[in-house]
């Protein structure tokens, strides 16, 4: 749960069982694994890289955990948490 913490605010992109990838801000989790993302942008086929595509604007999006099929964080978000689970 710690590590998480260090996501928060961080720029994601989450690629659902449907083909859907989601980009956003990390805002939340639970335990079911679903994940609250803000400033979200809906993308209809996966894309390599975040700005690729013709995004729709969904603003704050809840994702169900069992759609998730993968989640990655943007390069410039991961450089800011470097060393954020060191600790503990």
């Amino acid at each position: 749960m710690l590590k998480l913490e260090g996501l928060l605010n961080k720029n994601m992109r989450i690629r659902m069982t449907d083909g859907r990838t989601l980009v956003g801000l990390f805002l939340c989790t639970d335990r079911d694994c679903n994940v609250i993302l803000g400033s979200a942008q809906e993308f209809l086929k996966s894309t390599d890289t975040f700005s690729q595509g013709e995004p729709r604007v969904l603003g704050l999006a809840m994702i169900p955990g069992h759609h998730v099929v993968s989640i990655e964080v943007e390069a410039d978000s991961l450089e800011d948490t470097q060393g954020y689970g060191a600790d503990h």
